[in-house]
């Protein structure tokens, strides 16, 4: 019998408040994002201490949680082992697809602001739109929205839409929404 190994289902779990939540597979825009935000992010860390992580990377940070971002930085490698990342990464973006937005604006996002997670993202690939949260106090407090314009957008409103907005890590590194949703369509 001779199987196709061109489809094989990779299956990846993650512990949320103590119960395992089956992850589904990432549609094109949400890999592209992925993609896009470690492009980016990866360029800018070439030579620097802190080391960014694509979908894939476990984050250990309770008994009960251990999550996988869809992109992190951590600063201090003594987190980084064998297995994953131990220990609240420094920045975490998500990308919503429709089954985790519940646990990435809920659970997840108070384990991070508790745990010190010091910047995080929610990306939503459909209103192309990047929440910016910032840690205050053991709590991610919103900072921003930034989102790309409808091609419907008169001209004259335009003009006080942000095009780019700063990580709050780097003071000099400015992220452009086109880099971000670069051939998301």
């Amino acid at each position: 019998m001779q199987t196709n190994l061109a489809y094989q289902e990779e299956f990846r779990e993650e512990l949320i408040n103590g119960e395992i939540v089956a992850m589904s597979p990432a549609a094109s825009n949400h890999n592209r994002i992925g993609g896009n935000i470690y492009y980016l992010f990866r360029k800018y860390l070439e030579g620097k201490l802190c080391e960014p992580f694509g979908d894939g990377e476990a984050v250990y940070l309770t008994e009960t949680d251990h999550f996988i971002p869809d992109f992190m930085i951590v600063c201090d490698p003594d987190k980084i082992k064998g297995d994953g990342v131990h220990g609240a990464p420094d920045l975490v973006v998500e990308v919503l697809s429709p089954g985790t937005a519940k646990n990435d604006r809920g659970r997840k996002m108070e384990v991070y602001g508790k745990c010190g997670v010091r910047e995080y993202w929610i990306v939503s690939p459909n209103e192309k739109t990047v929440e910016q949260y910032i840690q205050d106090s053991g709590r991610l407090v919103l900072s921003g929205v930034y989102f790309v314009p409808p091609d419907y957008t008169p001209e004259k409103e335009l003009a006080g839409i942000a095009k780019e907005f700063r990580c709050s890590l780097f003071d000099d590194l400015t992220i452009r929404l086109e880099d971000i949703f670069l051939r998301v369509q």
